[in-house]
């Protein structure tokens, strides 16, 4: 086999570079698809059944439609139907993509989450005079964010390898650098083992992250 070691060296600094904007669109997606996931999760717990509804089309659209297709849909499709968006740049397109997409699967994972927390806790905050809002914030949500911190972080995990399908909206991130590396030397092979193990390293490094932060919330708990 003909693999040219001296070039992987070469060329993984300039495809590391682009890892910072590909860990930026990740990072800030999730946070967004975090924070909408959580409200869609409280909203349902209301039991309000039309809203309920228009809630799990919502989950069903974003988990079922290709990343692809939405990116498309949002970056080409939004500036149609609301012209103020006529300057929607790529990047904004993919955040506001990968955010709305994974919101879908954290509403479930939330959900899930709030509901393994016992409800007699509920009660035992209401009859101390806390009110439920209080009893949501300082018991339940703490609770729950730890039982979903494994799903949360497999979530982030997969976006920041999803995080590879921006390029086709134009975003230079870590796997668009690397095809046109690849596409100016022909040395595609080279190239994609450099992206390959830049994203496992990266994802390597965030296992050990999350493990951590696990260990030290639970052993804070256990005391």
């Amino acid at each position: 086999m003909n693999l040219d070691f001296d070039y992987i060296v070469l060329i993984f600094p300039k495809v590391l570079a682009y890892l910072p904007t590909t860990l930026w669109m990740a990072l800030i997606s999730m946070l967004f698809a975090m924070s909408i996931g959580l409200m869609l999760a409280l909203i349902k717990l209301k039991g309000v059944r039309v809203i309920n509804a228009i809630i799990d089309f919502y989950i069903s659209i974003f988990r079922g439609i290709p990343t692809l297709v939405q990116l498309f849909l949002i970056y080409f499709g939004l500036p149609q139907l609301f012209p103020i968006l006529n300057g929607i740049d790529a990047i904004t397109a993919a955040i506001i993509g990968f955010s709305l997409k994974n919101s879908a699967y954290m509403a479930e994972i939330y959900r899930a989450g709030l509901s393994s927390v016992e409800f007699g806790q509920m009660e035992a905050g209401l009859t101390i005079g806390m009110t439920r809002g209080q009893v949501f914030r300082r018991i339940i949500i703490p609770q729950a964010m730890l039982n979903t911190l494994p799903a949360t972080g497999n979530t982030f995990i997969s976006l920041i390898k999803e995080t590879s399908v921006a390029f086709a909206l134009g975003v230079t991130e870590l796997f668009a650098e690397g095809k046109m590396i690849a596409a100016e030397s022909l040395r595609y092979f080279e190239t994609f083992i450099v992206v390959g193990v830049i994203y496992w390293l990266t994802v390597v490094v965030y296992g050990w992250i999350q493990s951590f932060i696990e260990s030290k919330l639970r052993y804070g708990l256990d005391r």
